[in-house]
């Protein structure tokens, strides 16, 4: 017997308060010696008078019970003689739950007048001649749905069983047993996707494999409905780019859509429903400028609202450019509120005119994207029964949520938010890489300012965002379920379910290290162009990754942590039986192997042009591995499309966006080698500027920190050969002593501190020796005065850089209401925790306060004077408007927080930049605002760095305090916390 808990917390009147359980029991052959409810044997019960819908959903649950059993269960629409029934229906609109109602077998007063929530009841002896019923009694037509899903997935149907072809085991026996209970409320009442960006994935396959006839169409709009409501969505904004057939242009999908009993919608730029980028005919119907042409407009949307309004939709007032554009005509901001104003009321009338129901019952949302916020916040009056869905940055940053005066008002609020993008600074729609955490964070912050109304996921083609779908949804769904803990183990946990849970160990650690490298910077990005970056170089120009080859072995160490994931993926993935295969290789192998590539080309391209121009023989050889890795991503793209017999071909390309480069191969250069070279060497962190023996300082030895350092050494020529080194010193040891250069070596350099007695600083030297001479690096080795005992767990410089991770705080101070909360997964470099000063929904504090909540980092540094302080937090935009606040010389434009060191004076950064600024553009492609504050300490020793809270709910990730020896890199040094020997 297997225990499946349902996380659904019982409310009914009359039913013990707990957690609802479903027990299911598979025993192939042993019918005789289960007990409880025979699914397999089940006959299904529904009213045909009530709502159309259920018998949609009851086809679709058989069909579930004939994938697992074999058999489809006998359809009934009355009682008639059986062991075992299923009832399926609405609490009004099914008359056999009505009649278990009055008789009082069932009781369904938590669920009147309830938003989609169900009962499931176990009833005996319902019927004359029924031994035992089962009834779904759903509050409404969707409720219905979401109990008959529950049971299926129970019984091993996945929600993307279609989408992401996750197998069904088969089991011909299946026993249920299930304690009565009452499902949850959804926390948000509109959930839903929007399809978008389709041109490159979802609109190819639809037209050329799954629905040639209609483009994406009927057909696979139904696909995409069943896998809403199985995920427990109700909504769905439809594709809407030029080259896709529209939604209204085939009649028969909002039928189809009402079939499915989901909720119609459309995007910011798309008014009542009507998709002006592909049917708006300006050669037919003149300009859309409403200005010019409103009656044009009207006379088009009248229309639409006429033919819509019998279903069941949520409509979007909106007055943008065609397609994602702004409103065209050059016009004041005091016009275009005005014109906005006017837009809005008309599209009102039009709403009044067709729709027998009151306006404050017609679900209508309004959406400030881009530059339509600026307008809202010029002074545009939203009535107070329409929804103000806010947007994010298209980053994953919602830009503004409800102030206090927004939450009272009738129509509530929701947010829009993105899993995938075209537009500046880069897309992002290959493969998913939207952080879970941060998701949760954003998410979690939008539902305590009250944002329950609406929820919408831009998920791209769907294909290539399963887990970030899945997550956003259940979230909708069920908030409360989720924390910052459980946020970035959501994916795995989804995963095992799947393939198994003896492999949950290594999907946490793939999905968590999947994420928290692109965390960074996205494969997409990883050519490191900006997109539509001026009209001359609109294409993305590719160029240099800033990450390190020279420095803190920062490029090395992301490739090895990708090759580690790419391992691990494999393993499973050949562990797994054939049947598992598919959909293992589209929701992990695919997206973990193709971001190992995309990186690893893109960073060992860096390298192969930094080995020509040193003329390093290694060139040719790093050219052959792009080559190879380049052709790799093709291949693994092609059998993507290619997966169970081509179902999915034409879904997943390596060319994705209008501008982007980034899956092009990189510039390469072919190094004409002599036969007889020479050997250079170059040492760690000397740059471009440590070649021919030039500057070949090793970085200072310490023994504190412990750290090994190296130097390379390589051959310019096609024969190899012979080297040998000799250390001026015994306290200098390397691990190798000669040997035999094809093209390059490492040479790892270490301090044998058993011969360093006294504290000081201590000099020697490396020569390396060829035939054609010898060349020398240069060796310091420091021993402080110090004990480790007496700095053990502080944060002390090492090569003139102090590293601390946010969580590294030593005592915090939480006053007016802030509590320090730790963050996993969103840190940086070294740390996967960051800290949340306080609840983001605070009121704000003016960091000047002498009490305000702050961390305090004690730190250890050798020297004095001016120093650069990096504070790396996570970019959030401050929460709402309204921010007057009357303190006194403080900018209320921007989030703020302070930084200072013992009680010098204070620095005020933000986490924020305007959107599309430049700094803006950096901090979302790095997820994070990297802000110098320049700082003074007055002599060495042990010191106190302090930051200050100003907008609660800021994150901290990372704290650099540079005293002249911080070296280039993206990402920064790793902490440096001293870890004494036992």
């Amino acid at each position: 017997m297997i225990l499946f808990c349902i996380g659904l917390l019982i409310s009914g009147v009359g039913l013990k308060k707990g957690y609802g359980q479903i027990e299911l029991s598979n025993a192939a052959g042993e019918r005789q010696n289960l007990h409880g409810f025979l699914l397999s044997e089940a006959e299904i019960l529904t009213d045909v008078h009530d709502k159309s819908a259920i018998g949609t959903y009851k086809h679709l649950f058989s069909e579930d019970v004939e994938r697992v059993t074999g058999k489809f269960p006998k359809q009934l629409n009355e009682p008639s003689k059986a062991d075992y029934l299923i009832i399926a229906g609405t609490i009004d609109g099914n008359q056999w739950i009505q009649q278990l109602i009055k008789s009082g077998r069932i009781n369904v007063d938590s669920l009147k007048g309830q938003w989609e929530r169900y009962g499931m009841f176990m009833v005996d002896h319902p019927f004359k001649d029924v031994k035992q019923a089962l009834v779904i009694a759903g509050s409404d037509r969707r409720a219905v749905a979401y109990g008959l899903f529950t049971i299926s997935e129970k019984i091993g149907i996945s929600p993307w069983y279609f989408w992401a072809d996750v197998p069904v085991k088969k089991q011909p026996v299946i026993a249920l047993k299930i304690k009565d209970y009452i499902s949850i409320k959804p926390t948000v009442k509109y959930r839903g996707l929007f399809i978008n960006d389709e041109d490159w994935g979802l609109r190819p396959w639809a037209s050329k494999t799954y629905d040639p006839v209609h483009n994406i169409g009927p057909k696979t709009y139904k696909a995409v409905f069943e896998l809403l409501l199985r995920l427990k969505a109700n909504y769905l904004c439809p594709a809407m780019h030029p080259g896709s057939s529209a939604f209204n242009k085939y009649p028969e999908n909002k039928v189809i859509a009402d079939s499915f009993g989901i909720v119609m919608g459309s995007t910011h730029p798309e008014p009542l429903l009507f998709n002006n980028a592909s049917e708006w005919d300006t050669k037919t119907m003149g300009e859309w400028d409403y200005k010019t042409n409103r009656a044009g407009i009207l006379k088009i949307l009248d229309k639409r609202v006429s033919e819509n309004a019998p279903y069941e939709n949520v409509w979007t007032l909106a007055l943008r450019g065609l397609h994602d554009k702004e409103m065209q005509g050059d016009y004041s901001m005091a016009e275009r509120v005005k014109l906005v104003d006017q837009a809005l009321k008309d599209q009102r009338s039009l709403l009044e005119k067709h729709i027998d129901t009151p306006m404050e019952d017609i679900p209508q949302i309004f959406v400030p994207y881009k530059e339509v916020l600026a307008i809202y916040n010029a002074g545009l009056k939203v009535p107070g029964e329409v929804t103000l869905v806010w947007p994010d940055d298209n980053f994953g940053y919602l830009k503004q949520l409800s102030n206090e005066t927004e939450r009272k008002r009738p129509g509530g609020s929701g947010v829009y938010y993105h899993a995938s993008y075209l537009g500046m600074p880069h897309d992002y729609l290959w493969i998913a890489s939207t952080p879970p955490n941060l998701m949760y964070e954003e998410l979690h912050k939008a539902y305590l300012t009250g944002a329950t109304r609406y929820w919408l996921l831009n998920a791209g083609d769907i294909k290539s965002v399963e887990a970030p779908v899945t997550q956003f949804l259940s979230m909708a769904y069920a908030i409360d379920s989720f924390s910052f803990d459980n946020s970035p183990i959501f994916q795995a946990s989804w995963l095992a379910k799947i393939y198994g849970k003896k492999y949950y160990k290594s999907l946490q650690e793939i999905t968590r290290s999947y994420n928290q490298l692109a965390f960074s910077k996205k494969p997409e990005a990883m050519a490191w162009g900006f997109e539509w970056n001026s009209n001359k170089h609109q294409r993305e120009i590719a160029t240099e990754t800033e990450y390190s080859f020279d420095n803190y072995e920062e490029a090395e160490n992301r490739i090895q942590q990708y090759l580690d994931i790419q391992n691990k993926a494999k393993t499973i993935y050949d562990q797994l039986s054939e049947e598992f295969r598919p959909s293992f290789y589209e929701l992990v192998l695919y997206p973990v192997i193709g971001a190992s590539l995309m990186n690893r080309m893109w960073l060992i391209a860096q390298q192969q042009r930094h080995a020509y121009y040193n003329g390093n023989s290694s060139a040719n050889s790093l050219k052959k591995q792009v080559d190879v890795i380049y052709d790799s991503l093709q291949l693994m793209t092609k059998n993507y499309n290619q997966l169970l017999g081509g179902k999915w071909n034409h879904v997943i390309s390596m060319v994705n966006g209008v501008t982007a480069s980034y899956f092009e191969k990189p510039k390469l250069y072919s190094l004409d080698l002599p036969a007889l070279g020479v050997i250079k060497v170059k040492a760690e962190g000397a740059g471009n500027v440590g070649v021919d023996g030039s500057f070949n300082i090793l970085p200072i030895f310490e023994q504190l920190s412990g750290k090994q350092h190296y130097f390379d050494i390589y051959n310019t020529g096609s024969q190899p050969l012979e080297w040998a080194v000799k250390t001026s010193n015994p306290w200098i040891v390397v691990n190798m002593k000669s040997g035999k250069v094809n093209e390059a070596e490492r040479v790892s350099v270490d301090i044998d501190w058993h011969k360093l007695q006294k504290p000081g600083r201590y000099t020697g030297y490396i020569d390396l020796v060829t035939k054609a001479g010898q060349q020398r690096l240069l060796v310091a080795a420091q021993v402080n005065d110090n004990s480790c005992d007496s700095l053990k767990g502080l944060y002390v410089e090492q090569n003139g850089v102090v590293v601390i991770p946010a969580n590294g705080y030593t005592r915090k101070s939480e006053t007016r209401g802030v509590k320090m909360q730790l963050i996993p997964d969103l840190g940086y470099r070294g740390t996967d925790t960051a800290v949340m000063m306080g609840s983001p929904i605070l009121p704000v504090i003016n960091p000047k306060y002498t009490n305000a909540p702050n961390l305090q980092y004690d730190f250890y540094c050798f020297h004095r004077g001016m120093v650069k302080v990096y504070t790396y937090v996570l970019p959030t935009f401050p929460l709402s408007s309204n921010r007057d606040f009357g303190f006194h010389e403080v900018s209320t434009v921007q989030t703020t927080y302070g930084v200072s060191i013992d009680e010098g004076a204070v620095d005020y950064p933000s986490s924020s930049a305007p959107e599309y600024s430049q700094d803006w553009a950096t901090h979302v492609q790095r997820n994070a605002a990297v802000n110098v504050s320049t700082l003074y300490i007055d002599k060495p020793g042990k010191h106190t760095l302090k930051i200050i809270t100003g907008d609660p709910g800021i994150i901290i990730q990372k704290v650099v305090i540079d005293l002249g020896g911080l070296k280039p890199s993206y990402e920064g040094p790793r902490p440096t916390i001293v870890n004494c020997p036992d």
